[in-house]
C-alpha cells in the first residue's frame, strides 16, 4: 500500500521500490479491494523479496516490522512503521491501515520535497 501511494502521489519525482523481507505469494486480496476504493488498482503487483542492492541504491528505507531481516547501511535514512498486519484480516480492518498509510506518505513526500528544494 505505502508503495501504491508514493507512486500514485508523488508520479515520477520520487523512484519508488516495494519489497519485504518475507513476501507473500501474492498481495492479499483485501488490500487490493481497499486499494481500489480510492482508485489506486495493485492487482497486478507481484510481491518480491527485498534485496541488498535494493536498500543500498535507496535514500529511504520504510520498514514495517522486518527487524533483523533488513540490511543496514550507513548514510541511509530508516523509518520503522509500526502499523498493523493486514494479512488475514478482512478490507473493514484494511481501511484504516491503507489510511493511516496514506497520512504517513503524504508526510513524507513532503518532507522530501522539502529536502530536495
Amino acid at each position: 500500500m505505502a508503495a501504491a501511494y508514493l507512486r500514485h502521489l508523488a508520479g515520477d519525482r520520487i523512484e519508488v521500490r516495494s519489497a519485504g523481507s518475507m513476501p507473500a505469494d501474492h498481495v492479499n486480496p483485501a488490500v487490493v479491494e481497499a486499494m481500489l476504493e480510492v482508485g489506486i488498482d495493485i492487482s497486478s503487483q507481484i510481491p518480491k523479496v527485498l534485496t541488498t542492492e535494493a536498500v543500498e541504491e535507496s535514500d529511504v528505507v520504510i520498514t514495517m516490522g522486518c527487524g533483523d531481516a533488513c540490511p543496514i547501511f550507513p548514510g541511509k535514512r530508516y523509518l520503522d512503521w509500526v502499523l498493523s498486519d493486514p494479512a488475514g484480516q478482512g478490507v473493514e480492518a484494511v481501511r484504516p491501515i491503507r489510511d493511516e498509510i496514506y497520512r504517513r506518505i503524504e508526510n513524507l513526500i513532503a518532507e522530501i520535497m522539502a529536502s530536495t528544494s
